[in-house]
């Protein structure tokens, strides 16, 4: 059932109230990916209450990480999740911050296109929303259009948002428009029963907005039973199969199957009268889950980064190693390790020897930056195999300058402006750049792969294009420094000669890419870096367990035998 460019969407609204983090961005993600299962054609939307005009100047501990899509947009995480689901691209459209609506029509004032009228959030500010709602919808591309609201309802930065859902069920008619509220049922040990009102009062304060959530799904750590779905229906005005349960799961890749079980797709496409009889096809989903639950080896990789405190930080480096880990029938058991804790070389030989592979992951700022170089002087002198991302990839090059190639004081001019000798400094676009939003080297850029290296056997082909977020790159002035002493740059920006990857032909798995791998892995498509690397320390593990057993061995046979 594919949309043609004459048909209008259906838009279905995912609200959230009683706490944050309940996970209205899976739900919405595996409501989704039941959809498309079905043959249709959907899209996921953010709308976040926040001022900021996107999440690209927070930082990581304030939000998690700042994802990137293909056209530029520093974005919500959540819209990872729904890239991971629906193994779809996301764009500018995909994700609006308050920030970005008042923008827009402040900058309409100061233009006069309000012909003098005074400006006000109804109907000016609703009417931007609503707009920017129905962007995607009206292309004519997708059947369904879902809206995450971010926030809680209650929340004074949600309100603009809630009166523009409830104006859009007005405008667009009951069968167009479908509201999903997520709320808790908690659970009272001391009661022992779970409790409905916290439910009951985020649903009244919805209903004081004038909107009446069509479906009601509850997060709960038990099941829910009738009697109290019953209850739940009777005092929130929905009936008792418009109430969903959504227990906690081992994974979130889980949820797709557990609201398959809920009938929750079936509910939805009833109620916007979308006829549609295609059973859902999750095979290639339920493969994937298989592989991650039954693992036929395990290993570990360092994480090391500035902000492993909250790992939401890395949230797409963890799903990466995840997409990766099935791929392999491996499971990646991931250790997080600060990077400020690295301070010499008996402690990195301390925390990294028993590891399997290592990555040192993005960030900005001096924070933690030694760290991470003698992370990977340890892990190059040892072999142990290496990813380097954005940052790590410059650790990489700026460790190996000072310890492989003698330039003393090597540096990247992001921390030490000074240095003699900048291996990574400043992109030259960037010099002149004053303002902090939104002007990095943003979104996918192309790469030209040198064909006998380890990237080309991993990509298996010669142009890729992958995404990026950064200020700083390779000083190409060293490039032939680099290559003399044994560090290539085997992949390059075909336009401005930027330098995308480097290896060590010397070292077993040992690759720095300046751009972001792990933003376009997917559940169905695991990216080839994180494929390969992983394989690479299901190796190095391998080899480790076979060497240490050989040992143990050749321990035993020397011990002389007793004598009566």
């Amino acid at each position: 059932m594919a949309a043609t460019g004459t048909k209008s969407a259906k838009y279905i609204f995912v609200t959230g109230g009683v706490t944050s983090s309940l996970g209205k961005g899976i739900i919405a993600s595996s409501l989704a990916k039941l959809l498309q299962s079905r043959g249709l054609s959907v899209t996921i939307q953010k709308f976040d209450p926040y001022i900021n005009i996107d999440p690209g100047t927070l930082n990581p501990y304030e939000h998690g990480e700042c994802y990137v899509t293909d056209d530029g947009a520093e974005t919500d995480l959540d819209l990872g999740h729904y890239e991971r689901f629906l193994n779809r691209p996301t764009s500018q459209a995909n994700n609006i911050t308050t920030g970005r609506i008042y923008n827009n029509v402040i900058t309409r004032e100061r233009r006069g296109d309000f012909l003098g009228k005074t400006v006000q959030v109804v109907p000016h500010i609703t009417d931007e929303i609503k707009r920017n709602i129905r962007l995607l919808g009206d292309t004519g591309e997708y059947d369904v259009v879902i809206t995450e609201i971010g926030g809680c309802v209650g929340d004074i930065e949600s309100l603009p948002f809630i009166e523009a859902v409830r104006q859009l069920k007005f405008e667009l008619g009951e069968n167009d428009t479908l509201v999903i509220h997520l709320t808790l049922v908690p659970y009272l040990q001391s009661a022992g029963e779970l409790k409905t009102k916290p439910t009951q009062h985020s649903v009244r304060m919805l209903l004081e907005t004038g909107v009446q959530p069509d479906i009601i799904v509850c997060r709960t750590e038990h099941p829910l039973p009738m009697d109290i779905r019953r209850k739940i229906a009777l005092f929130c005005n929905v009936q008792v199969n418009s109430v969903i349960e959504a227990i906690d799961a081992e994974t979130i890749y889980d949820v797709p199957l557990l609201m398959r079980k809920e009938k929750l797709d079936q509910r939805a496409l009833y109620m916007l009268d979308l006829y549609n009889d295609q059973d859902a096809d999750l095979d290639a989903w339920k493969d994937f889950l298989g592989r991650l639950k039954n693992p036929a080896d395990t290993i570990k990789i360092g994480l090391v980064g500035k902000y492993v405190e909250l790992k939401d930080a890395y949230k797409s480096i963890a799903e990466a190693f995840i997409h990766a880990g099935a791929q392999n029938e491996c499971k990646v058991q991931l250790e997080w390790i600060q990077s400020e804790t690295l301070v010499d070389e008996h402690h990195c030989a301390d925390v990294l020897r028993h590891l399997d592979g290592v990555l040192v992951a993005p960030g900005f700022g001096e924070r933690g930056i030694e760290g991470k170089i003698n992370a990977v002087r340890y892990v190059r002198e040892h072999n142990i195999p290496f990813l380097g991302i954005c940052l790590g990839m410059q650790m990489a090059v700026i460790e190996y300058a000072r310890n492989v190639m003698g330039l003393e004081g090597a540096h990247s001019t992001e921390m030490e402006p000074h240095t003699s000798h900048p291996v990574i400094n400043m992109m030259e676009e960037q010099k002149k750049v004053t303002d902090k939003g939104g002007t990095m080297r943003l979104g996918a850029y192309p790469c030209k792969i040198k064909r006998d290296s380890l990237a080309h056997r991993i990509y298996g082909k010669i142009q890729i294009s992958e995404r990026h977020r950064h200020r700083y790159e390779f000083n190409s002035d060293f490039i032939d420094q680099f290559e003399r002493a044994g560090m290539r740059p085997t992949g390059i920006n075909p336009e401005t000669g930027l330098v995308e990857i480097v290896e060590l032909a010397n070292h077993p798995w040992f690759v720095g890419v300046q751009f972001h791998p792990e933003l376009k892995s997917t559940v169905m498509n695991p990216h080839p870096l994180f494929v390969s690397f992983v394989r690479a320390a299901l190796t190095y593990a391998q080899q480790k367990r076979s060497s240490e057993t050989a040992s143990s061995v050749d321990a035993e046979v020397s011990v002389p035998a007793a004598v009566d």
